[in-house]
């Protein structure tokens, strides 16, 4: 397996399950992992996805949010998804073990990568405002993951994702981005879609039910079998 240096990603290229337990590394990764990058206007974008998921379902999927922080200010993020979702949501730590059902956030002045589904965290070689963190992890996530991984790029700007989610592709991943005219800035979305890649354009609140619909007919596992009845 290829290790992913930070020189890399410059080329060019409510209820909650308490028994879970982060650094679990026996679980066995037969469930999708949903890699979501955001920038600016990340917040209000993540609310309306977590607020679109089904409420007491199951999704049987991970999901591994990173934004572009500020490394001097702490994150609200993981305090905020907890309030839109029953899942379990981590800021993540060095050495945690992804497990379905819940949601892990990247940290403030970290980029993270998935390597046999722990997540690891990095200090960054390049100064904030240089870093490409999301083309960091989803480069890792489709290594790792390969047709399990799944990118979803929402509001921000830049193009930092874009090279991320070519990668997923090639490794037969799926792929969304939020509609241009959802998103409070349409840089990294717009970017994303000029590759001509994306699977799905979507609003934030959209995504899930097609989310579940695309692993319920994609996956032939009997994990997902109770996600057939929701309907998009």
């Amino acid at each position: 397996m290829t290790v992913i240096t930070e020189n890399a990603q410059t080329d060019q290229f409510s209820e909650t399950n308490n028994t879970i337990d982060p650094y679990d590394t026996d679980t066995q990764l037969n469930f999708p992992i949903v890699g979501i990058g955001a920038s600016a206007g990340g917040l209000a974008a993540f609310e309306a996805f977590f607020s679109g998921l089904p409420a007491n379902v199951d999704s049987e999927m991970a999901y591994v949010l990173v934004q572009h922080l500020s490394p001097e200010h702490k994150s609200i993020l993981t305090e905020l998804i907890s309030h839109y979702t029953s899942m379990k949501v981590f800021e993540v730590e060095d050495g945690m073990a992804v497990q379905p059902n819940s949601v892990y956030v990247i940290p403030p002045g970290q980029d993270m990568a998935i390597l046999n589904g722990i997540l690891q965290l990095f200090e960054p070689t390049e100064l904030h405002g240089h870093r490409l963190p999301i083309n960091y992890f989803f480069r890792s996530l489709a290594q790792d993951q390969a047709q399990k991984a799944i990118a979803i790029i929402l509001t921000g700007t830049g193009s930092d994702g874009t090279l991320g989610i070519q990668a997923i592709k090639a490794e037969g991943g799926m792929v969304m981005a939020q509609s241009l005219n959802s998103a409070e800035y349409d840089g990294m979305p717009s970017s994303a879609i000029a590759t001509g890649l994306v699977d799905y354009e979507l609003t934030p609140s959209e995504m899930p039910l097609k989310l579940i619909d695309y692993v319920t007919h994609a996956w032939d596992s009997a994990t997902h079998s109770h996600l057939s009845n929701i309907t998009v």
